[in-house]
């Protein structure tokens, strides 16, 4: 309890700081989150940076999340540790599909190659980075891939061509047709006892007795 109330009263002394830029807070798993105004976001991270009771001088990782049914449909997340404080904070915006959120490199230098890897999976521009270009994905990839719109197959394959001897780009060609998974347990496939826990919401047609049916058959 003592650590959660010292984590409140933190949270609270950095919302009352930095009033106007951070719009809730609350303590979630003995961690301070935050959500603040994506155009402020640079002031907020070098706030928790170089005030003396916060001391986040640790970026570990910036990464996104796509809600596509949102209108604001991306939150940016950054993730901060003390080592001095022994503290942990989470910071997070949102942004449009069009919508530009400003680079905090020169906050944390270490910025640099998480928002690269945040644009190339997400598509989100960042506002001011030197370098912004792919860093997972091969530089003739098309679209996102952790958008939840983009499809699980991608839109092309590639593969080494021993005539042109370089590396060539085709269209997505599927050896087998699209399996329509029925997410059955192994259990259930091998035997028609339906266990306990594992229903489903619908009887399938065949291939399913209730567990205590089955013990009835057995005994009779």
């Amino acid at each position: 309890m003592s650590i959660t109330i010292s984590l409140l009263d933190l949270a609270e002394h950095i919302a009352e700081s930095l009033e106007g830029s951070v719009l809730s807070h609350q303590i979630e798993n003995d961690e301070m989150v935050f959500t603040a105004k994506r155009e402020d976001i640079v002031q907020v991270l070098q706030f928790l940076r170089d005030d003396s009771e916060c001391q986040f001088k640790m970026l570990v990782s910036v990464c996104g999340v796509d809600y596509p049914d949102r209108p604001q449909r991306f939150e940016v997340v950054y993730n901060l540790l003390s080592l001095d404080q022994n503290n942990r904070a989470r910071v997070k915006i949102v942004a449009a599909e069009n919508e530009f959120v400003p680079t905090v490199t020169k906050v944390f230098s270490t910025a640099g190659w998480f928002e690269r890897e945040t644009w190339d999976l997400y598509g989100i521009y960042f506002e001011g980075h030197h370098d912004l270009r792919r860093i997972l994905t091969d530089y003739g990839f098309e679209g996102h891939p952790l958008r939840k719109d983009f499809p699980l197959t991608g839109y092309v394959e590639l593969r080494y061509d021993e005539k042109l001897r370089r590396v060539v780009y085709e269209p997505v060609k599927l050896a087998q047709d699209f399996r329509n998974f029925d997410y059955l347990s192994p259990w259930e496939g091998m035997t028609n006892v339906q266990l306990p826990g594992d229903e489903k919401g619908t009887v399938p047609e065949r291939g399913w007795k209730p567990a205590d049916k089955m013990v009835g058959e057995r005994k009779s």
